[in-house]
């Protein structure tokens, strides 16, 4: 089984579409641990600005979820055309099919790999998502939207990350919904 993240959006489309009673202030997503730094781990403060950068882009998607519009948050300045498209097709469809998010999830995550050699530094991250606390609900009704059955509320996501200049950038997210934590 194969989750995306359009996965929380398509779980509760509906044909209904309304007012936009779903909030938009929600809280921000619990933040990764940051990695530790110290003379001993020479790469350990880019593995802490690859965390905040990671951190940043699911603040910005929860907004972007919560607001079924990625106007008025910040998603561009931390992801790619990759990410960022998959974030922008999966607010499309929830708004088309009048649906919003509440809450957030919750995420441990970790760089695992990081490459600082070569033209562009590269990292990926491992997260536990935890999507249990991020509801979608019904923009007119404001019902909370059931999960599908089969629906893990907890999947590993392993997303990658490269240094673009000075900042670090998500470039690909990929939920992989049959592995569990």
């Amino acid at each position: 089984m194969s989750v995306s993240l359009s996965m929380l959006a398509l779980t509760a489309c509906s044909s209904s579409h309304g007012g936009n009673k779903a909030s938009e202030h929600t809280p921000a997503s619990a933040s990764s641990p940051t990695a530790p730094t110290s003379s001993a781990a020479p790469d350990a403060p880019e593995k802490a600005a690859v965390l905040k950068t990671y951190d940043a882009f699911w603040a910005e998607q929860v907004k972007a979820y919560a607001r079924g519009d990625v106007q008025g948050t910040d998603l561009k300045k931390y992801a790619t055309e990759k990410a960022l498209g998959e974030a922008m097709g999966d607010v499309l469809v929830m708004k088309k099919g009048g649906n919003a998010t509440t809450g957030a999830p919750k995420h441990q995550a970790q760089v695992t790999q990081m490459t600082l050699t070569g033209a562009i530094p590269k990292a990926v991250v491992q997260d536990c998502l935890d999507i249990s606390t991020w509801k979608t609900v019904n923009r007119k009704s404001g019902q909370v939207q059931p999960f599908p059955s089969n629906q893990p509320l907890r999947y590993i996501t392993t997303s990658k990350a490269e240094k673009w200049g000075k900042r670090w950038m998500i470039t690909e997210v990929t939920p992989e919904g049959d592995r569990t934590c």
